[in-house]
């Protein structure tokens, strides 16, 4: 190698050094701080609050579910937190429309849990896909769309639904349509007294997360909401339940630290008034986003613990929120009743 190559190669091989510190070390970092997050024990009082939820397949409205499924059904919660059902009854069109076939059973489902669950509420779950990050889905930038997405939530409450539960995705921070969204909504379901609800991304885990993403994706795609985006969202509503999986982590250590982190950031602008659930995974699958070794409901139940006892131990409108029915095992069962009763 001459002369000149050398001092190249030792100039390139500093500039790699120093990408390779700049790129590598916050990760792990980053990572080495969510471990820690994990270590301790929860406080034996962060435990059920009786505001449990779980969303439900659209199987239980389309006439596949039948009266023993009901029962079965009934016997699996019992003894548990669970108090409110998002029953899948949508989606709705991209105009924002809903066709009554698509819940067609409703009548037969909130009769049958009042009989055989009293005290359990049942809400419709109402989403779609919204075209932020493609030319399809639904688009709430139009006010004639969000005018008939409220007229759906009228459908199903007089169909017989308690309450209605959202989940629009992929939602993208500071997004003011949504928030009238949610005004127009709180309009509807105030006077009626049914709760309003809705599924929610993750909150961002370092500064501005959602907005670097943004700038460095190819399609635009966030995934996190900024804090302060998430406080405006849960002032708006009765319940706000994080969707608190499919966040990458390949370890379950680093998974559970960040649903302690997770549930900390929540807990700090969700209102007193408001119920704040962290989801939970009833689901198993290997892909990019979620990895079945690390994303264990064990790992949430206690995540989401150490974060309710750190941050706001005497918070009585908090819960977890299962996800969902037909996807979970026995084990995610056993992990929920033994870690959070």
């Amino acid at each position: 190698m001459t002369g000149r190559w050398k001092r190249v190669w030792r100039r390139g091989r500093w500039w790699v050094l120093g990408l390779v510190l700049v790129l590598v070390v916050p990760v792990l970092v980053a990572g080495a701080a969510l471990r820690l997050t994990y270590t301790g024990e929860p406080r034996q009082d962060a435990k059920s609050r009786g505001k449990d939820a779980i969303w439900l397949g659209h199987a239980w409205v389309d006439g596949r579910k039948k009266d023993a499924d009901l029962a079965a059904f009934a016997a699996r919660i019992k003894g548990t937190g669970i108090r409110d059902l998002y029953v899948h009854a949508g989606p709705l069109e991209h105009d924002g429309t809903l066709p009554a076939a698509r819940h067609s059973r409703a009548r037969w489902l909130v009769d049958g849990v009042h009989r055989t669950m009293p005290g359990i509420r049942v809400h419709a779950w109402l989403g779609d896909v919204l075209a932020t990050e493609g030319p399809d889905g639904l688009r709430l930038q139009d006010a004639r769309t969000r005018a008939a997405v409220v007229t759906s939530a009228r459908q199903v409450l007089d169909a017989g639904f308690e309450g209605v539960h959202f989940d629009l995705e992929p939602l993208h921070s500071d997004d003011a349509d949504y928030l009238s969204l949610l005004d127009d909504l709180r309009g509807l379901t105030r006077p009626r007294k049914a709760p309003l609800s809705v599924a929610a991304h993750q909150i961002d885990p370092l500064p501005a997360a959602h907005a670097v993403l943004g700038a460095l994706s190819p399609d635009g795609s966030e995934k996190w909401w900024s804090q302060e985006f998430f406080g405006q969202v849960a002032r708006r509503v009765d319940q706000i339940a994080v969707m608190s999986y499919d966040t990458w982590m390949p370890l379950e250590g680093l998974y559970g630290g960040y649903v302690a982190q997770q549930t900390a950031l929540a807990l700090e602008v969700t209102p007193e008034g408001t119920d704040l659930l962290m989801g939970l995974p009833f689901f198993h699958e290997d892909d990019l986003g979620h990895h079945e070794s690390a994303e264990t409901v064990a790992a949430a139940v206690r995540g989401a613990r150490l974060g309710l006892g750190r941050t706001d131990p005497d918070r009585e409108r908090f819960g977890l929120a299962l996800y969902v029915d037909f996807a979970a095992e026995e084990g995610d069962w056993r992990a929920y009743r033994e870690g959070w009763h």
